[in-house]
């Protein structure tokens, strides 16, 4: 086994001290120190939270990098562990651990970005990749068609910040996890029709410390937790099968209280019925129906259409040659005029919200990020920006009276990956009015009510959009009257926020949420939570699925 980080910090102390002292590059420190890989920490107790070996280690590429011409750089190191344990009915499927460890330095030169990673943690390896930082920043001055030019930051950020868990999932025991999966996958299988149930649970920890030219330092702890269960049920013919997924239980940034309070054993007979329902259930009628949507729904249909197509670097078409450009766009022509929806539309972005996926102190520029408009009454105001693309929207902000500035929304995935523009958080504001999911069904004539994310397909540009579910039910006279199967609903984008007619109260508002959004070349993944409450959409196309021509 490779030596803990603590063991690490105590055998290269003397020489990241010593770097630090001369100002200048030393010599290799002794072979058991040179190459540092350490494991991520096994308990909460040995998280340091302001080492001097690190910080000296640090200190000593922003150094190279101000020596070398960088009129701003940046340093990241990481340590990053993630767990995934995997059951099918009463077998383990799979378990698998794994860790990494290294450090990134970003240089900014005459306008240009260099970037450049390692996971040999000495002094002078890290000196030797900030100057191929700072290589690369100058050739990569060739083809840049504008400089980069940073929004002011308060700089000097000092501190630390850390996921505000109540128990590290790295300190339960995997046999006790799988004990726990398979509790739940025998409580499904009991029930009469069921023919398999997958459980998972997935565990990520990333501790990574930051520092730049900008004299700012930051630590933080940031966890993330996502238990699931899916139970699929078959006819007794074998001629059609049904599936229904703990959609409800999103993924969050908490700790394994969160597995705890998702009562997987005891929700999961309420699941496995449902599935079996739903071989029974009606196939939907096409036509156009009132269309209410639960927030384990709804959050993903944000997040595609909402959330993405809001992304500053995405409308300026940074994004065509991998997962499309958007249809907010171009910044002059949209901004404060785009009618996005009806007046009941408000969708914020924040990286605040405690337990959420997207909750972070600061962002990977050290930038502490704040909640701002996205959408406001129904109109488009803001795009979601790191330090380099506010500038980009200089003229507006001031033509509105806004300060230049970053939202907070700049992350990469692992020290090995450079930071870019990722969506923080973007939720949806609830109404002033005490409405729940039950109350809401009571008022609608006659709709449809879907429960649960299921498939999805988008365009390009997040324009054209049809969407799925788990769970569908009939609504007439203001009651539930049965399970539909079969049922997707399609829309163009400003056309089905229009249509929106009712949004629930506070105390309908949930989190939904995605481990896996992908984005950027080479391609990195970052995890976000998206608010909302229950919603109803007037006269919205509904297709059946099942039908063959």
């Amino acid at each position: 086994m490779s030596p803990s980080r603590r063991d690490f910090l105590r055998t290269g102390a003397t020489v990241a001290a010593g770097t630090l002292a001369a100002g200048a590059l030393v010599a290799p420190a002794p072979a058991q120190a040179a190459i540092l890989r350490p494991r991520p920490l096994t308990g909460l107790d040995q998280v340091p939270v302001d080492d001097p070996a690190i910080k000296a280690l640090m200190a000593t590429a922003l150094d190279v990098a101000r020596r070398g011409g960088a009129s701003y750089a940046d340093v990241r190191v990481a340590a990053r562990r993630q767990q995934n344990v995997s059951t099918r009915d009463r077998i383990v499927q799979g378990v698998s651990d794994t860790d990494t460890f290294g450090l990134g330095v970003r240089t900014l030169v005459d306008g240009a970005w260099g970037f450049a990673a390692t996971s040999t943690l000495d002094a002078d390896n890290i000196a030797r990749v900030t100057r191929a930082a700072l290589e690369q920043a100058r050739a990569n001055r060739a083809s840049q068609l504008r400089p980069v030019v940073l929004a002011p930051t308060e700089g000097k950020q000092q501190g630390t910040w850390r996921s505000p868990i109540q128990v590290d999932p790295f300190t339960i025991s995997v046999p006790d996890k799988v004990a726990f999966l398979l509790a739940a996958n025998e409580a499904a299988l009991k029930v009469k029709g069921v023919r398999t149930v997958n459980s998972s649970m997935f565990f990520l920890r990333e501790e990574k410390s930051l520092m730049t030219t900008d004299d700012s330092y930051i630590v933080q702890t940031i966890f993330r937790t996502y238990p699931q269960l899916s139970v699929t049920a078959v006819s007794a013919d074998f001629s059609d099968f049904q599936s229904v997924a703990s959609n409800e239980v999103a993924p969050m940034g908490l700790g394994y209280e969160h597995v705890t309070g998702s009562r997987l054993r005891e929700r999961a007979p309420e699941w496995a019925e449902l599935a079996v329902q739903k071989l029974s259930a009606k196939p939907v009628e096409p036509g156009r129906y009132d269309l209410l949507l639960h927030p384990s729904n709804l959050w993903l249909t944000i997040h595609e259409v909402i959330a993405h197509p809001t992304e500053l670097d995405r409308a300026l078409g940074f994004e065509a040659n991998y997962a499309g450009t958007s249809f907010v766009a171009p910044p002059d022509a949209v901004l404060g005029k785009l009618q996005y929806g009806s007046p009941l539309m408000n969708i914020v972005g924040d990286r605040e919200q405690p337990g959420s996926l997207g909750a972070i102190g600061w962002d990977d520029e050290a930038v502490k990020p704040v909640k701002f408009d996205i959408v406001k009454d129904g109109v488009f105001v803001d795009y979601q920006t790191t330090r380099e693309q506010a500038t980009l929207m200089g003229d507006y902000y001031r033509r509105i009276g806004k300060p230049v500035r970053s939202y907070g929304c700049s992350y990469a995935q692992s020290w090995a990956d450079v930071q870019f523009q990722r969506m923080p958080n973007v939720s949806q504001l609830p109404g002033s009015n005490d409405d729940t999911w039950e109350s809401m069904i009571a008022k609608m004539d006659r709709g449809i009510a879907i429960v649960g994310d299921g498939s999805f397909s988008i365009d390009q540009q997040r324009y054209n959009g049809q969407f799925a579910g788990q769970l569908f039910y009939e609504v007439r006279g203001g009651k539930i009257v049965g399970q539909l199967k079969d049922v997707a609903y399609q829309f163009r984008t400003p056309d089905f926020w229009k249509n929106l007619k009712a949004v629930g109260g506070p105390r309908s508002y949930q989190l939904g949420g995605a481990f896996g959004d992908a984005k950027g070349q080479p391609g990195q993944s970052n995890a976000v939570s998206h608010g909302c409450v229950p919603s109803l959409f007037a006269q919205t196309n509904i297709i059946n699925t099942g039908r063959r021509a």
